[in-house]
């Protein structure tokens, strides 16, 4: 089933970051509770409810993001309770069994895009990463699972925050453009209260020598099977 997704045509868009962590994501049981915290237009969210029977919320604090996931989550009839707002002022009674979030993490430089909807997607003062955390401790179980990613230049700061909040990061992934590259990307599943031995996964490999996609990264997307569409929000 092919999960078709609106965005803004001069916005923010999903891109292969979501796709890959989903892919990460989906070799472990996702059941139970499940909120992913800053949705944009709702792809992580959708592509969990396609493949999982769960009871999916997600977050989202931009106005326009918020109405592409509604609108998404309603044409490929997937079944979210989309809640508008900052994830570090979200207060509920509910305690859940898995928190995922491709969240930003981009430091702010002199290149900072002036779209203030890339802006907020993008830059990790938005989102700063130890109240994150923090916040999602508040809120799993207290066996509660935690999936995300990062950039993998911070990865020592990541687990050294999962760590302090009790989280034990459980699966570790790389993602390298290339065989010869530095990783741009860490992937991460941590267990609250958890003392299972951390494993570190084979990297995930974007791009062959040639520039085309490795069947690693092929298989990502096909698993996805998203189809973009940009328009304006009526």
């Amino acid at each position: 089933m092919k999960v078709f997704l609106y965005q803004s045509p001069n916005g923010y868009c999903y891109n292969s970051d979501t796709i890959f962590l989903f892919d990460f994501l989906s070799q472990f049981k996702l059941k139970g509770k499940i909120l992913d915290v800053g949705t944009g237009v709702g792809v992580l969210a959708a592509l969990i409810g396609k493949y999982f029977s769960s009871k999916i919320w997600a977050i989202e604090k931009q106005e326009i993001m918020y109405k592409y996931a509604k609108k998404n989550f309603e044409i490929n009839n997937i079944d979210v309770n989309l809640i508008k707002g900052d994830f570090l002022d979200f207060y509920t009674d509910e305690k859940f069994d898995f928190v995922v979030s491709n969240p930003p993490f981009y430091k702010v430089d002199k290149n900072k895009s002036k779209n203030e909807c890339i802006s907020i997607a993008r830059y990790e003062e938005n989102l700063p990463l130890e109240q994150f955390i923090q916040k999602v401790s508040k809120i799993v179980t207290p066996k509660g699972y935690f999936g995300m990613c990062y950039d993998a230049s911070h990865t020592d700061e990541v687990l050294s925050l999962l760590k302090k909040y009790k989280f034990q990061p459980e699966f570790i992934k790389f993602v390298h453009p290339k065989a010869e590259s530095e990783a741009n990307i860490v992937m991460i599943m941590a267990r609250r209260n958890s003392r299972a031995v951390c494993r570190v996964l084979a990297p995930l490999i974007v791009f062959n020598r040639n520039n085309s996609y490795t069947k690693t990264a092929k298989n990502a997307f096909l698993k996805a099977n998203t189809h973009s569409i940009k328009a304006f929000y009526d």
